[in-house]
């Protein structure tokens, strides 16, 4: 989503009008679910690809010459299927917003987008449905951009909302959450890449600076050479907040879970086997005088279970599940 808006940048300073399709709901098993975008310009997509979206294009290509929005249901039958060559069937229902280049709040928008990733804000994109060139951006520290009715409550899904006065679809694009990682081993120099991948913000953490050479991480957003006895001195850890533990030794991984108990993190993984996590938890249990209730929190060994043995394979074990809590963390948000 950043790489979408720094694209409407572009191409508005390039005077080029636009059309962003949003899929706003999907049934049967259909190639893309709600959230699912597109960016058409008058020369094609921009961004997206596959059957549906190659509808889609032809459709907003029309839209771009008559400046106005709208919404079509693509309905994927039997004989659809078998023309396109998918192998899977189900509607879809997809909005097409034009983008007038000459829209100052979209400019706006964008920039505005650009700074709150930068700053790690929660922030939503607000689709207006009855409306030509209709989004918002809103965040709940910095207000609203645009002219979008904000529900009282927004899903961190994406979702749409009815009412009397408005029909809007809404997107939480950026989140103040951040990927912790404790230890700048083998199994994190695998496992950042690929949760940068599917935009997980990491930053890792070691004592020791060969381990956090910037080099060794693409993707993250920082390396910080800490003391890991006192954690609260290099970062700020909230409920938003995912942290993945794996120093160097039992030691280091008992310090480091004795002060993430302390904090609100919504995830605490810890590498390791069953033998040392008894190990561990006697030793915050005896030592540290943590109960029994509070080391539930922590899910040790990390990952799913999947026979991982090789760092890439434990990473991506690692991956899968930080993906399936941050899905279950949506769910529970509407």
């Amino acid at each position: 989503m950043r790489t979408l808006f720094q694209t409407i940048k572009q191409q508005f300073l390039e005077g080029n009008d636009l059309v962003l399709v949003s899929v706003t709901a999907s049934s049967g098993s259909t190639p893309r679910g709600a959230g699912s975008r597109m960016l058409v310009g008058k020369n094609g997509r921009i961004s997206g690809g596959g059957a549906v979206e190659y509808r889609a294009e032809c459709m907003a290509l029309d839209i771009l010459e008559k400046k106005e929005s709208c919404e079509h249901e693509f309905r994927l039958n039997h004989k659809d299927v078998e023309n396109i060559g998918m192998i899977c069937g189900g509607d879809v229902t997809a909005f097409f917003q034009y983008l007038d280049h000459n829209d100052p709040i979209i400019m706006e928008i964008t920039e505005t987008a650009e700074k709150f990733y930068e700053e790690r804000k929660d922030f939503w994109l607000i689709c207006d449905l009855l409306t030509t060139s209709g989004v918002s951006l809103y965040s709940p520290a910095c207000g609203l951009i645009g002219t979008a009715n904000v529900p009282s409550s927004l899903s961190l899904k994406p979702h749409r909302y009815h009412s009397e006065d408005y029909d809007l679809f809404s997107e939480q694009i950026g989140t103040s959450g951040t990927v912790y990682v404790f230890g700048g081993g083998h199994v994190s120099q695998k496992l950042v890449p690929i949760l940068a991948s599917v935009d997980f913000r990491c930053v890792v953490l070691d004592d020791r600076p060969e381990f956090t050479n910037p080099a060794l991480f693409p993707g993250a957003v920082e390396t910080i050479l800490c003391d890991f006895n006192h954690l609260d001195q290099y970062v700020s850890i909230t409920a938003a907040d995912y942290c993945c533990v794996m120093t160097r030794g039992h030691s280091y991984d008992t310090i480091v879970q004795a002060q993430l108990l302390a904090t609100p993190a919504c995830y605490i993984g810890v590498i390791g086997s069953r033998a040392k996590k008894a190990a561990v938890f006697r030793r915050l249990i005896e030592e540290y005088n943590i109960n029994e209730q509070d080391l539930n929190r922590i899910i040790s060994p990390i990952g799913l279970e999947i026979k991982a043995e090789t760092p890439a394979e434990i990473a991506i074990s690692i991956t899968g599940q930080m993906i399936q809590v941050r899905a279950d963390r949506k769910d529970t948000s509407k």
